[in-house]
């Protein structure tokens, strides 16, 4: 049929992506460049649009992500059929099919503080019976782990958007909550020590050092245009420091104030090693689970075990 999409070709585009030239996708299928190439240029005559960008890498368009996340799903569904066939890799025609089935390799973006503090107990204790896994995360900002969705990198997604991306499903998680903090002897040098009164904070919290993930973390500047109930955010005078574990350390040695997750900050408060700028005034930063609308039994599980960690770990509604 006309409007039918050929598997091969498609399977083609996903490897010229992946594999990031013309070149390494023959090289990978066992083909001629000239032949990869006439197969994209069916491809796209076929659906009548431009699909991948030729440069170094090669980078699919908007039209041709669509494509791309289709291989990709076409992928999983093969290697499930052949996992719940009892097939291995090969073939049994190539004398393979007693070998075990191979690991199930599920890509998923995440935030770094969801990775640091609550999903990876998710992962590791999936539900009995579920299919081996192998997990290849995939740490992204969560307010941009939707665009990994939408390129057809990953398969899943912890983030902070609850539009589904098309193709994929969405589920609330719950809210991460941040509270501002910093080390005791940043507190006193800046606002005489303990908890400063709310306007104080806001009077000189704008102007301190702080401490902030990368360039894309909004939170502590969203903290500040909160308090001064402005646009203006957080001081200039900023350190970058993209490692959760290295985040909290950084704050607590003085570097900076920052807003840290609330499963970090307390243990750190109790100890004395952080105190709490703004007791009364958390953030909550909403969570949601995207994922492919696949039937997928490995998907499915790690989708089961993740809402039942977040469901135990973040704040849920009242």
């Amino acid at each position: 049929m006309k409007d039918e999409l050929p598997l091969d070709l498609v399977r083609t585009l996903l490897a010229v992506v992946d594999e990031g030239t013309f070149d390494a996708a023959a090289a990978a299928l066992h083909v001629t460049p000239p032949a990869v190439s006439q197969r994209v240029k069916a491809l796209e005559q076929r659906v009548g649009r431009v699909l991948v960008t030729r440069g170094k890498p090669a980078r699919p368009t908007e039209s041709g992500e669509v494509l791309v996340r289709l291989g990709r799903q076409l992928t999983r569904l093969e290697r499930d059929a052949r996992a719940e066939l009892g097939l291995g890799a090969g073939s049994p025609a190539d004398g393979d099919g007693d070998d075990a089935p191979p690991p199930a390799l599920l890509p998923i973006a995440v935030n770094s503080d969801s990775l640091a503090t609550w999903l990876l107990p998710a992962l590791t204790d999936l539900p009995p019976g579920a299919p081996p896994v192998c997990f290849e995360l995939r740490r992204e900002d969560q307010d941009h782990t939707t665009a990994l969705l939408r390129e057809g990198a990953v398969m899943a997604a912890v983030t902070s958007s609850p539009d589904p991306v098309s193709g994929c499903s969405v589920r609330p998680l719950g809210a991460m909550r941040y509270h501002a903090v910093a080390a005791p002897e940043f507190a006193a040098r800046h606002f005489g020590g303990g908890a400063p009164s709310p306007a104080l904070l806001r009077e000189r919290l704008p102007r301190l050092p702080v401490v902030v993930f990368d360039r894309r973390d909004d939170l502590q500047d969203a903290f500040v245009r909160g308090l001064r109930r402005s646009g203006a955010g957080a001081s200039a005078h900023r350190h970058f420091v993209p490692s959760s574990e290295g985040y909290a350390a950084s704050v607590a040695a003085g570097l900076g104030w920052g807003m840290l997750p609330e499963a970090q900050s307390e243990p750190l408060v109790r100890s004395g090693e952080l105190v709490l700028l703004a007791p009364g005034r958390p953030t909550d930063v909403p969570l949601y689970w995207q994922q492919w609308k696949l039937d997928s039994p490995a998907l499915a599980a790690v989708a089961r075990s993740v809402a039942g960690a977040a469901a135990a770990s973040l704040i849920q509604p009242r």
